[in-house]
């Protein structure tokens, strides 16, 4: 199926510039121009599109409001803003219904991948409903203590880079909102940056402030009150599978002689979002979530299984998407999306999918812990093909290791 894009911008030149810009992908993608926001609505009323780039600065309808109508009228339109860098004011506005942000001037291949990149994540993707509740969605919600925290001292007369910092660290939600602006190209900052401190540092106080205290990025949990799922339970057991993930990647990685300082970052963040996508469902898919929760509990199969079953797709693969859309680099999608089932991946050398996995399982395996039955079973085969099937005990001595901290 051709992909449908449109591009609007107020400036006719910029638009003829796209168009030679982009010649060369006529026969790949079905490539409408608008100039403005209300031509951009005229077209979008008579036929859905794929993906939509927009500029911010237009008069009447601009950027961010025509984003807000497309996330009403075709909500699981991927929607990519390109526009200039002097307008962060602007870009706030957007924060919530942009999945990713680019600027002006962009290079003709960084446009084009992450277009390809974002469709190739929908046609991955199949599920239509879920595709829509996905790619509506701006932000995530977080602990009220720890939004509390966060809002507390980016008013406090002298706030600290480094408590803000390790606030948003220690909150899923809010550290999957960072990685997602920081690794965008709008803010002219390093690509790939997998460490939430690095990317609050590299963000700093004049961006995080408004983004948290009047542009609404981070937004406290409201409990659905669901039997069986507790965002509490959620967030510390994925603030642990990110702690062991990237303890186990830098133990592997030293044995390899291989990159271990990236991957070692990319097996953090990974385990602390590996779950992302049960907090979705938790929140945008209320009563087919508690179904899918009574039928694990009743037929005693993992929660994974359960909403393979009633969704047709899990968690894994929806917290995969929803943070593909945000351009999150790939290994961590990868390794989100297969923390389950990491033989479906391709064929890799150590990565952090299986530091996920193994983290993910052997925190299944603590007392106490929910699913600890259906979640604790190896893939014995994958780890042999991998060649860790000895390695279980040296991790195993790694999750009883209390130093490791985020």
């Amino acid at each position: 199926m051709t992909t449908k894009v449109l591009f609007v911008d107020d400036e006719m030149n910029v638009l003829s510039g796209l168009r030679r810009m982009l010649r060369g992908q006529r026969n790949v993608w079905e490539m409408q121009f608008a100039n403005g926001g209300a031509a951009a609505l005229e077209l979008l009323a008579k036929e859905p599109f794929d993906v939509v780039v927009t500029d911010m600065r237009m008069p009447e309808i601009d950027g961010a409001e025509l984003l807000h109508r497309v996330v009403s009228l075709h909500p699981a339109t991927v929607r990519l803003v390109l526009s200039g860098q002097s307008e962060h004011e602007k870009i706030f506005r957007a924060i919530g219904p942009a999945h990713q942000f680019l600027s002006k001037p962009c290079e003709p291949d960084v446009l084009v991948q992450t277009i390809q990149r974002a469709c190739g994540l929908r046609q991955r993707f199949q599920d239509a409903a879920l595709q829509g509740v996905t790619a509506q969605i701006g932000s995530l919600p977080s602990l009220p203590r720890i939004y509390e925290e966060l809002v507390h001292e980016l008013q406090a007369e002298e706030c600290s880079l480094d408590r803000v910092a390790q606030i948003i660290g220690s909150d899923v939600a809010m550290t999957a909102k960072v990685l997602q602006l920081v690794n965008s190209s709008f803010f002219g900052l390093p690509q790939h940056v997998s460490c939430p401190k690095h990317a609050v540092s590299l963000l700093g106080l004049n961006i995080i402030q408004p983004l948290v205290l009047s542009a609404d990025a981070f937004f406290a949990f409201e409990d659905p009150e669901i039997e069986g799922y507790s965002l509490h339970h959620s967030i510390e057991h994925s603030l642990a599978v990110g702690i062991a993930a990237r303890a186990i990647s830098q133990s592997e990685c030293s044995e390899t002689q291989c990159s271990d300082s990236q991957c070692a970052n990319d097996a953090l963040i990974a385990g602390m979002l590996h779950d992302i996508g049960k907090l979705i469902l938790a929140t945008h898919a209320r009563e087919t979530f508690i179904e899918s929760l009574r039928l694990a509990k009743e037929s005693a199969v993992s929660a994974w299984q359960a909403e393979m079953s009633v969704f047709g797709t899990t968690h894994a693969e929806v917290g995969a998407y929803l943070l593909g859309l945000w351009g999150l680099p790939n290994p961590i999608l990868e390794a989100v999306a297969f923390h389950h089932r990491p033989q479906a991946a391709e064929e890799h050398l150590f990565s952090p999918l299986d530091a996920v996995y193994a983290a993910n399982i052997l925190q299944h395996q603590q007392p106490g812990t929910p699913e600890a039955a259906p979640c604790a079973d190896w893939d014995v085969a994958y780890l042999d093909k991998q060649g860790l099937s000895g390695h279980i005990p040296k991790w195993q001595a790694i999750m009883e290791r209390h130093e490791v901290t985020l």
